[in-house]
């Protein structure tokens, strides 16, 4: 386990940062991922590092910007200790994360919010008043 985690996943309310995911429903702990990856000198303080589900993790990889389709111009992703949610997305009524800026937009597309497994999941955890 990372060091980090107590003190990051206690921040987070035990929720993936990106998706909102809730980690209760999850049979393993989330992963302590650096905002700013150590690839591109990102450090290990407790303000580069975020609570990440699995499938938001390995989606962004060391990504920080995409394409905004929309605007075809490069945008940063969403970031967690800078960026305030509810700012950039919105929740649907059949429980797909809709980007409501180019931040929130690019970050649907890279961190595939909405992908067929992640929307199943997050409908589920509607049900059990589990998400937002």
């Amino acid at each position: 386990m990372n060091p980090a985690y107590p003190f990051v996943a206690e921040r987070a309310r035990h929720r993936c940062e990106y998706c909102l995911a809730p980690e209760t429903m999850f049979n393993c702990e989330f992963e302590v991922e650096h905002i700013l990856p150590r690839s591109q000198d990102g450090s290990s303080q407790t303000d580069n590092l975020a609570l990440s589900c699995r499938a938001c993790n390995k989606n962004k990889s060391d990504r920080v910007e995409e394409i905004d389709d929309m605007s075809q111009e490069r945008t940063r992703l969403f970031h967690p200790r800078r960026d305030k949610w509810t700012l950039h997305f919105a929740i649907s009524a059949d429980g797909s994360i809709l980007g409501l800026t180019a931040i929130g937009r690019v970050t649907v597309f890279r961190l595939k919010f909405n992908s067929r497994f992640q929307l199943a999941a997050r409908q589920c955890w509607i049900k059990l008043g589990l998400f937002p």
